[in-house]
């Protein structure tokens, strides 16, 4: 015979899922007839064999109600324009039991449905009020304690939470970074914010547990191991079945990670408090004992949808939400709470209407606090900068000791030396800055021993060791997530990407998570770094674009980035000890491109003529943000440029000035994030015609930045020229310099310019 459907109640049929879900919770609870224990003590198993006491169930409980109100209230206001947020975590609140096993000086890297967990850390540490501060959270309020009013996001600085936005597994990486820059620290002296056993929490989804980023981590991760270093990094996959809309196979999780070599797996039900609970504080205490990398496949659901403007009912069936909101797991703490004696049903509902009103009370609050009203205040923590700290610090010199236990004796001291090309110069400055930050690590492929693939760090693995000095896997994803690891514990990295092309594997690192960590902490949190590319073009056509790309824009266009580009020995050198004290002291996050092909380059005019060699500076001297460098004083042709445009500017100049008769200047911009449009415009004011070189596409270059700076200060009707690389991907051998722009070009370009009427005179600034 076969079997009649149970029909679907009406309500049920409901398009606000939330609604459903909270009226299920209050007829869960009158409806329950189970078997009711006698009450447990504090310290005794909430139920028989449960590893978890009724004094953690009842702590657990009560933020798993903190969490669910807090979704329904997001749901209700945000039709009135209250909230602004509703990735809710309804479904997942078992992620409170591993805040409550784990410390809250434990570094923590969390999923967007983290609601439960950060309700439980708040307990931590007395006098902080969860709701209230995610309501303003949620309310976009400037007082919100987070981020300022910037973002909804789950993080505190007093406990240990760095915010994360709506990560799909990005940050995963830098988790795992911070993870071993718990034992770097010791294994360099550095003193720790944190205690030395501690762990780092990294919680994400099932779907994105199959990103690219999340498997370079958990690879990297196991990669450690295998090496018997240590990793102590919980990684919590919160398993709810789908990702948006598209449904994970069913025991894909287990099968991909139970059985992973050095990935140490444990499986936790995080539905059911009393079940879960053991296995969590089983897996945390794996985790902090061995130091190895820890998976903790922890069962969850996802109910009320992804989002607040997600209407499930719009593509799934009636009946699989009914059955996915059956397994509510505030529908089993319920069930746990009155069958262990420790509340009746009108308890129960009492706690939770009691919470409802304590998460609309906050949020009215919340609704009447100051929010975001001008573009100064959005931007504040974005890219600090304290001018005179920086100079300071730049030219800080108090390490002479240290300085000649690394150079030998004073004879071999750098700025004793006869002058030296670019690369040579970058290894002093590198030499340099490890002796004066004992906190920097350099590392990256091939950096060690072999000295990096155009021997720019020679000697450094030698002269600080394999502790300070290291190589790292083939990825530069993880090569940048450590970098934000080390930075999270207060270490210097000086992280090495092999070459420009290369940084685009792995731009999301910087993009999405190192430079927007100061701004959605509110400048509470730093991922201070120095990150060198061997960049731009122009090497004879070897190696095609990956060895020859001039794509910068995608540097450019990340907020709060700073890019620095020195043509030449003494101006790298000045440039470093500026970029490590903008991260030391404003937390900066910045990019040293080093140009390739001018790494070994000594002439200038003619063979021999060493006009591209300089002198070291001394360890007192630094270059100002911004500051560019003037070759000439002419007034008849300005050439804005940088890098490889420099000396090859300087060239095509001597040319034009013998042809043409002119007199003109180059101006090398050597920073160019941010570009100093004040300095720009004030060479223009004082030239007649002007020409841009610049290497980068013609689509998306640097000139772009220096023509609207030029227009923008009134000086567009200039006779002007841009001399640019080409939409197109460098090629090899000879064809390589048809793409790129050169000397015969920039002549060209001022040929033309001088066949324009001309502004008669200078303009005055």
């Amino acid at each position: 015979m076969a079997a009649i459907a149970t029909p679907i109640p009406a309500r049920m049929r409901n398009l606000n899922r939330a609604e459903v879900c909270d009226v299920n919770f209050t007829e869960f609870v009158r409806a329950w007839q189970g078997e009711v224990r006698d009450r447990p003590a504090d310290d005794e198993p909430v139920l028989p064999g449960s590893a978890c006491t009724a004094a953690d169930f009842l702590a657990l409980f009560e933020s798993q109600l903190v969490s669910r109100h807090l979704d329904l209230m997001a749901r209700v206001l945000r039709k009135q324009d209250k909230v602004f947020y509703t990735i809710g975590s309804s479904g997942h609140e078992g992620n409170a039991m591993v805040a409550r096993l784990t410390r809250h000086t434990d570094p923590a890297f969390l999923h967007y449905r983290s609601g439960g967990f950060m309700a439980e850390r708040f307990r931590k540490l007395p006098g902080m009020d969860p709701v209230m501060d995610s309501a303003l959270s949620f309310a976009a309020s400037q007082d919100d304690p987070a981020s300022g009013g910037r973002h909804k996001v789950w993080g505190s600085k007093p406990l240990w939470v760095l915010p994360q936005t709506s990560t799909i597994a990005s940050h995963l990486p830098k988790a795992l970074g911070t993870a071993m820059a718990v034992e770097q620290a010791r294994r360099i002296g550095h003193s720790l914010p944190i205690p030395q056993d501690s762990i780092a929490i990294c919680s994400f989804g099932d779907a994105s547990s199959n990103h690219a980023t999340a498997q370079t981590a958990f690879n990297t991760a196991a990669w450690t191991a295998y090496q018997k270093l240590p990793a102590p990094v919980l990684f919590v996959c919160e398993d709810n079945g789908i990702g948006i809309s598209v449904k994970t196979p069913a025991g894909w999780i287990a099968r991909n990670f139970q059985q992973r070599p050095d990935l140490d797996y444990f499986f936790a039900d995080g539905l059911d408090l009393a079940a879960g609970y053991g296995a969590v504080q089983r897996a945390v205490e794996h985790c902090r004992r061995t130091r190895r990398p820890t998976f903790l496949h922890l069962k969850t659901t996802r109910i009320m949808g992804h989002a607040g403007t997600d209407f499930e009912i719009e593509w799934r069936s009636i009946e699989e939400l009914v059955a996915v909101e059956a397994t509510d797991p505030l529908l089993r703490s319920a069930a746990i709470a009155m069958e262990s004696g420790l509340m009746d049903a009108d308890e129960v509902m009492e706690r939770y209407e009691a919470m409802r009103q304590r998460c609309f009370a906050a949020a009215a609050e919340a609704d009447r606090k100051p929010k975001i009203t001008s573009l100064a205040e959005v931007m504040r923590p974005l890219a600090p900068y304290t001018p005179d700290a920086v100079r300071a610090e730049a030219k800080r010199a108090d390490y002479d000791e240290r300085r000649l236990q690394v150079f030998g004796s004073e004879a071999r001291l750098p700025e004793r030396q006869a002058p030296k090309h670019l690369a040579i110069q970058i290894n002093q400055a590198l030499h340099d800055l490890l002796a004066k930050y004992p906190e920097s690590l350099l590392f990256g492929e091939d950096v060690a021993q072999k000295g990096g693939v155009y021997t720019v760090t020679k000697g450094l693995h030698k002269a600080f060791g394999g502790r300070r000095v290291f190589n790292t896997l083939l990825d530069e994803t993880i090569i940048l997530g450590l970098a934000q690891g080390f930075a999270n514990l207060g270490m210097l990295p000086i992280p090495e990407i092999q070459y420009l092309a290369y940084f685009h594997n792995a731009c999301d690192q910087i993009r999405g998570e190192a430079c927007s960590l100061q701004f959605f902490s509110n400048d509470q949190y730093r991922n201070p770094m120095v990150m060198r590319i061997a960049s731009l073009g122009y090497q004879k056509g070897f190696g095609g674009h990956f060895h020859n790309d001039n794509s910068i824009t995608a540097l450019r266009d990340i907020p709060g980035l700073v890019v620095g580009c020195p043509s030449r020995g003494d101006d790298a050198a000045t440039m470093l000890r500026t970029l490590a004290a903008l991260a030391r002291v404003d937390g900066r996050v910045c990019a040293f491109l080093e140009p390739i092909a001018l790494y070994m380059t000594k002439d200038l005019y003619e063979a021999g003529d060493g006009g591209w060699l300089t002198a070291y500076p001394a360890p007192g001297e630094a270059m100002e943000l911004g500051e560019g460098r003037v070759y000439g004083e002419g007034e008849d042709l300005l050439v804005l440029t940088f890098g490889n445009g420099v000396p090859m500017s300087l060239k095509a100049m001597r040319r034009i000035e013998a042809e043409l008769g002119w007199k003109g200047r180059v101006f090398d911009l050597r920073w160019l994030v941010p570009l100093n449009d004040a300095a720009i415009v004030e060479q223009a004011r004082r030239a007649r015609r002007v020409l841009v070189v610049d290497e980068g596409r013609r689509a998306a270059g640097v000139g772009e930045g220096i023509i609207t700076a030029l227009v923008e200060a009134g000086l567009g009707d200039l006779p002007l020229r841009r001399v640019v690389g080409a939409d197109t991907y460098t090629p090899l051998a000879g064809a390589a310099l048809l793409v790129l722009p050169g000397e015969d070009d920039i002549v060209a370009a001022a040929r033309e310019l001088g066949q324009e009427a001309t502004a008669p005179t200078p303009r005055p600034a």
